[in-house]
């Protein structure tokens, strides 16, 4: 008989709030953002990064974050998670950092250029989110959604995403965003978005590697040893693709942005 670890099942608190108990692992391990990324927002919204009063709603550890600031953005970080949020401060002790989440958002009304949703719109109730949306940003400001997504094109990583389906017992859409395409994503239906896809690689170590793929919050909300298990027996199955222990990690970032 297969024995399947099929995670908590829909987006709820407890799953969305599983990263805290691996904020650190997180923040070392998960992948930034291309600076074609940014490109393509300031592309978008018709305006440079530069000044512009950015939130970043589900903001983590800081990865998005860091990246706006790197753009000269005027960054808010907005974290439910108090182990997350931790680790932000820790690597972003001076940016401003407002616990809370999309569904209620504590600014002003018509008070931000930009918010920006890195991996986290799926974690809200879209109704709650998109209302508090509209009403926080500034008329012709900008709505950016995005998500790095593993491209599957590439032999190696659609053989892992193979092992994991079979290892939870699930479908696609169950793995979260490592593979939801576009049309899942439940935008907001009253806005006009602009799709953009943007592919990108990084190479890392094998361990930061497997650490990224424990960080999800499919791993972190099974039993501990079966986590380690698959873990264990996929790093000797990368050991025979990758022999000199780096990895080549290919992403597609699915970005989808609207100007109110």
């Amino acid at each position: 008989m297969t024995t399947t670890h099929s995670p908590d099942a829909a987006p709820g608190p407890s799953r969305a709030l599983s990263f805290d108990r691996a904020a650190a692992q997180y923040a070392a391990a998960r992948p930034s953002y291309p600076d074609a990324l940014f490109d393509a927002v300031e592309d978008i919204a018709g305006r440079p990064l530069r000044g512009a009063r950015a939130l970043d709603v589900g903001a983590g550890t800081g990865i998005s974050t860091r990246r706006l600031l790197d753009r000269g953005a005027r960054v808010v970080a907005v974290e439910p998670g108090p182990g997350m949020a931790a680790e932000l401060r820790r690597g972003l002790p001076d940016v401003p950092l407002v616990r809370g989440d999309g569904n209620r958002l504590p600014f002003a009304t018509a008070s931000a250029d930009l918010i920006t949703y890195a991996q986290s719109w799926h974690w809200t109730d879209h109704a709650r989110s998109t209302a508090e949306v509209r009403r926080v940003l500034r008329p012709g400001g900008t709505l950016a959604l995005w998500w790095n997504v593993t491209d599957d094109t590439v032999p190696w990583i659609a053989a892992q995403e193979e092992r994991l389906l079979r290892f939870f017992g699930v479908g696609p859409e169950e793995l979260g965003p490592r593979r939801s395409a576009v049309q899942d994503r439940d935008l907001p239906p009253d806005l006009a978005f602009t799709h953009r896809r943007v592919p990108w690689t990084r190479s890392v170590p094998l361990t930061t590697h497997l650490d990224n793929l424990g960080s999800h919050s499919a791993f972190l909300t099974i039993e501990d040893a079966a986590a380690r298990g698959f873990l264990v027996e996929e790093r000797a199955r990368l050991l025979t693709e990758f022999p000199d222990g780096t990895v080549e990690e290919a992403y597609v970032v699915e970005l989808h942005a609207a100007v109110r």
